[in-house]
């Protein structure tokens, strides 16, 4: 009985640290979706408008953090993040009463920044929310994450 028990403990343990690992070394790099430009900053900016457009994306806004940085006296490096939005999906999302709650994470978004020289694009990994979502929501997240991949491919 005292070995059952010694072996149960040892058992929970292992799977608490294990559980503790994958949320917080595995899982903080799953959450984003890196791509190293072969571009520069402008370029890559540049490259990302044309592809969301050839894919019938609209960049609805580009945030200059960088810009809105220096207004408080604050200096940092370049970064700009574009919104984008497929219309198509965002209708589906948003004309239905249980899926509305997904426009949290709306517009899609890529962040654009260099890093010792490299520019590179990020994006939010949708696919970790898929099994919090409803089908129909679910299924128009899994599209507009799929093809705003392709748009990074462009890099």
């Amino acid at each position: 009985m005292g070995k059952s028990i010694t072996v149960f403990t040892l058992g929970l343990l292992a799977g608490i640290v294990i559980s503790f690992l994958a949320i917080f070394i595995v899982l903080p790099r799953q959450m984003f979706v890196v791509t190293e430009s072969e571009y520069s900053f402008d370029e890559t900016l540049n490259a990302l408008v044309k592809s969301a457009e050839a894919s019938q994306w609209t960049v609805t806004h580009q945030y200059n953090l960088q810009a809105s940085m220096q207004k408080s006296g604050i200096d940092t490096a370049p970064v700009r993040v574009m919104s984008i939005c497929n219309p198509y999906h965002a209708e589906k999302i948003l004309n239905s009463e249980t899926s509305r709650l997904v426009s949290a994470i709306m517009p899609c978004r890529i962040a654009v920044y260099e890093d010792e020289g490299k520019t590179y694009a990020a994006t939010l990994n949708a696919k970790l929310f898929y099994p919090f979502m409803k089908k129909e929501a679910r299924e128009t997240i899994k599209a507009a994450n799929n093809e705003s991949r392709q748009i990074l491919k462009t890099l």
